[in-house]
């Protein structure tokens, strides 16, 4: 069990993970070796996640995330297999968490009367030094 959260958590049968061959430094060894990983995680299947975390999960996760509602993550940032291994897991506890996390609900906020006032009254002296820049029409006597 991968524990994200107090309420969540994800069995690790829910998780599949293939080994690919990384790009990157490696020399000659990169050719050989499947070490970067590509972990894919079922959100529209899973029973471990509620409904609302699915949703902000699949909403985080932009073009990460297929049409299928299969979130896959790569890593092949280390050259080993188990480092890459467990920084692809982070990653996906990590979006986890940030899904878990309940959005704060906007409350409107009214202007105060001063804040009102203070706008009329400055725009009212920019007016009247704009007025006062205006060209005096001459009379023909």
């Amino acid at each position: 069990m991968i524990h994200i959260t107090r309420n969540i958590a994800i069995d690790e049968s829910e998780i599949k993970e293939e080994f690919i061959r990384a790009s990157g430094p490696g020399g000659q060894k990169v050719n050989k070796v499947a070490t970067a990983v590509q972990l894919r995680f079922d959100v529209g299947n899973s029973p471990s996640l509620p409904e609302d975390v699915r949703e902000r999960l699949i909403r985080l996760a932009g073009r990460r995330i297929t049409e299928d509602g299969v979130l896959i993550i790569e890593a092949r940032r280390f050259r080993t297999q188990q480092r890459n291994r467990q920084d692809a897991i982070d990653r996906l506890v990590e979006l986890i968490r940030k899904a878990a996390e309940k959005p704060r609900v906007r409350r409107k906020t009214k202007l105060t009367l001063a804040s009102k006032r203070l706008r009329l009254e400055t725009k009212r002296r920019h007016g009247k030094t704009k007025r006062m820049r205006r060209s005096v029409p001459h009379s023909e006597d």
